[in-house]
């Protein structure tokens, strides 16, 4: 995606081939990268997530899987935006 700010990227994760969260953020934080679930704004201004990890630690090991596949795609050190990233299906199993 185009540098975009903190926003460095978009991802959709599928379990086990029956379920799929889309609008999953990769955010660059003030001193690491992030995982955001997709939100959506309410009345009152705030935003809310429209879906997300109940257990801590399911979602420590989202977080890293969703990470992992966006460093090994990018790199470590920040460097120009892929234009055509290929999509892939991951498995993701806890």
């Amino acid at each position: 995606m185009r540098d975009e700010g903190n926003l460095k990227a978009f991802c959709s994760v599928v379990f086990d081939d029956v379920f799929i969260v889309h609008s999953v953020k990769i955010i660059q934080g003030k001193e690491s990268l992030f995982v955001a679930m997709p939100s959506r704004e309410v009345k009152n201004g705030e935003f809310r997530d429209t879906a997300h990890p109940i257990d801590n630690g399911f979602r420590l090991t989202m977080e890293q899987v969703i990470l992992g596949k966006y460093k090994e795609l990018v790199g470590e050190e920040h460097i120009p935006p892929i234009v055509d990233i290929p999509t892939e299906d991951l498995t993701f199993r806890a």
